[in-house]
């Protein structure tokens, strides 16, 4: 049985040095890197074959994190995220403090703060966004466990997280927009 601390160190490892790792989320496996690297985010772009334009989303350890790296968070979004069922990523304008290249040409992101503990605990010790996007060659399916994650992606990465059989989740996460106007409009269920 992989050791979750062992598994997290080296994962921060990888992560400071700029590299991609493929890791469990509270939705699919996802690949990752650190959110305010824009060359790690273009290995990633590169990896999945994915245009620039297809921004990605960034995965935060709480509130106060989220904080950090938007202009304003709206009230709106404390409530959905404090009733949601389910894993929810929320876009909103005006990010801060991250690359570039991984804010949309809207001037928006989107951001989850992480439910799942391993999640959690590995971007509270690297203190800063990771960049959670599925792990798949963009149009092709997203893999619903880690079994299904092709040849290409696995050799891809700099680091495997080895908790292969961790993940919990089989389906992306709900999207919703939030203007800062407090507008909402569901974007994924």
């Amino acid at each position: 049985m992989p050791n979750e601390d062992v598994e997290i160190n080296k994962t921060l490892d990888v992560l400071k040095k700029g590299g991609i790792i493929l890791y469990p989320t509270d939705t699919v496996w996802g690949i990752g890197c650190d959110a305010t690297n824009a060359d790690a985010i273009d290995k990633i772009f590169q990896l999945k074959k994915r245009h620039e334009s297809k921004s990605m989303i960034c995965l935060v350890s709480d509130f106060k994190m989220l904080q950090q790296y938007v202009e304003e968070v709206p009230e709106v979004a404390y409530d959905i995220l404090k009733y949601a069922n389910k894993p929810t990523t929320i876009i909103y304008d005006r990010p801060l403090r991250v690359a570039e290249n991984i804010i949309a040409e809207d001037n928006t992101l989107g951001i989850r703060v992480a439910r799942d503990p391993f999640c959690g605990k590995l971007i509270r010790k690297f203190k800063r966004p990771i960049v959670s996007t599925s792990a798949n060659i963009s149009g092709m399916p997203t893999p619903k466990n880690f079994k299904e994650i092709t040849q290409p992606i696995l050799e891809g990465v700099d680091y495997v997280v080895n908790l292969h059989s961790y993940n919990k989740g089989t389906k992306p996460s709900s999207i919703i927009k939030i203007g800062s106007d407090s507008t909402v409009k569901i974007i994924r269920k």
